[in-house]
């Protein structure tokens, strides 16, 4: 039996996420035309009678002096130096440029076994395939380099099979049936964030948080009750997400419900969702922090 953790690594928007939930058949993480969606390190579990992968979705490396983003660099470099095998997506579709060059001059450091994957295979031409593999072969000439579709599942078995050949021999860390070990909340609300970028990513394209208020289970009707918010940074932005006639938080909560169903299987599903202002938030909380400062 083996066991490994697999760090997957590439530019925004490379599509990691998306062959992330391919893989593990489950969502795992969300995906939008949105770079940047991704803002944790996301773990996906694949389980087969070969052993278990589990892999970390980063967010995506790119180049930048701003503060979140070198946040997300730390994050990246952390989850390689952790990981057993790391999993290397080139977007063929954009060409080779300097945050590329920059990933492998970081990658040829890094001393665990890589799998190289030249992705979205399906709208490629061979013009495209070529500069890849040639950059590829160039810097990175010990890894096995492959293509693949995580939005059409086309060669992901091959991917499974370069990764196993490079895991470790063990136990397996996370249940035969799990596929992520993010909390229920977190994957609540990274649902409804994705459903909501979608939707208005234009309008409000990284100013929205969704925060997973209650969950409650009733075990002898099967019956689940969510209730969340989404909020946004001004209190002027409300009716964006709301919609004229309430018609986008229709579209946004029916779109949730169908995925957040999926991970109660065979219950009946509540979706309470609301909109609010975090700049609402922050007032009522400095009036609090006054009240029991004089307190």
């Amino acid at each position: 039996m083996k066991c490994a953790t697999v760090s997957v690594i590439g530019r925004p928007s490379a599509g990691k996420s998306t062959l992330v939930n391919t893989i593990c058949e489950m969502k795992v993480s969300i995906t939008a035309a949105t770079p940047q969606t991704t803002r944790n390190a996301i773990r996906g579990i694949y389980t087969d009678q070969r052993g278990q992968l589990i892999f970390t979705d980063t967010p995506g490396y790119h180049l930048s002096d701003k503060t979140i983003n070198k946040r997300m660099q730390e994050i990246t470099i952390k989850a390689l130096e952790d990981s057993d095998a790391v999993l290397y997506l080139i977007d063929g579709t954009r060409g080779v440029k300097a945050e590329e060059e920059a990933i492998v001059e970081m990658l040829k450091k890094v001393k665990s076994p890589k799998v190289c994957v030249i992705n979205k295979k399906d709208i490629l031409t061979q013009d495209q395939i070529d500069e890849a593999k040639f950059f590829l072969e160039h810097n990175l000439p010990d890894a096995p380099i492959l293509l693949a579709s995580g939005k059409v599942d086309d060669g992901v078995d091959e991917i499974l099979i370069e990764l196993f050949k490079v895991a470790p021999e063990g136990e397996l860390l996370y249940g035969e049936n799990e596929y992520t070990d993010q909390p229920l909340e977190f994957r609540i609300s990274e649902i409804i964030r994705e459903k909501t970028i979608n939707l208005l990513s234009d309008e409000l394209p990284h100013v929205i948080f969704v925060e997973v208020a209650d969950i409650e289970y009733r075990e002898e009707t099967k019956e689940v009750w969510v209730r969340a918010f989404i909020n946004v940074e001004r209190d002027g932005q409300k009716g964006i997400v709301v919609g004229k006639g309430g018609e986008n938080i229709r579209k946004i909560r029916k779109q949730s419900f169908n995925e957040i169903k999926r991970i109660f299987p065979g219950s009946q599903l509540s979706l309470d969702l609301k909109v609010k202002a975090k700049d609402k938030w922050r007032n009522n909380q400095v009036i609090l922090d006054r009240v029991f400062k004089d307190f």
